[in-house]
């Protein structure tokens, strides 16, 4: 009998978990999955820049690591709306980047929201996705259509990924 109530306890907690996930589009997306065992790209918020990218012309960090905006934040607002489970897989910018390559240095700004401030660009909190694996993955756009990459202007890039491109190898 007791067997069973942990059994039961653990489906909750798991059934739980999945849909905290699912609240941040913790699903996959038009990139597809890595495999889990392959450490994310290391994330350099030293800088912003513009770079080429099958999608066109996106943000990327310092070192090339696509960046994304949650459409459920909103514009020029303190509050996000990713959560501790969401920022697992959705890892935010943090720091002082300068304006790189292409970038309106008037459109990069914090919030004043959280444990510390995030980059934002054009009022869009700026985040990372944890499965990109390599600078020009992106495997984050579109998921659940609330993830997508950032163009020069701070808009979100609604395309999808095009399959001949696979999930990365831009230049920059």
């Amino acid at each position: 009998m007791r067997s069973s109530r942990i059994t039961v306890a653990g489906f909750a907690l798991a059934s739980a978990l999945s849909l905290s996930l699912a609240g941040c589009g913790g699903g996959g997306g038009s990139g597809g999955a890595a495999s889990g065992s392959q450490a994310p790209a290391a994330m350099d918020t030293s800088s912003i820049k513009v770079a080429d990218s099958p999608l066109g012309k996106i943000l990327v960090d310092g070192g090339g690591r696509t960046l994304y905006l949650f459409t459920e934040d909103g514009r020029n607002t303190n509050s996000m709306n990713c959560d501790a489970a969401c920022v697992k897989l959705w890892p935010h910018m943090e720091g002082k980047p300068r304006a790189g390559s292409g970038i309106d240095a008037n459109l990069v700004g914090s919030t004043k929201g959280g444990a510390k401030p995030q980059v934002t660009y054009a009022g869009h909190p700026l985040y990372y996705y944890a499965e990109d694996r390599s600078a020009g993955d992106l495997k984050g756009q579109g998921i659940d259509k609330i993830w997508y990459v950032v163009n020069a202007q701070g808009a979100a890039v609604k395309k999808a990924v095009p399959a001949s491109n696979g999930s990365g190898g831009y230049g920059y």
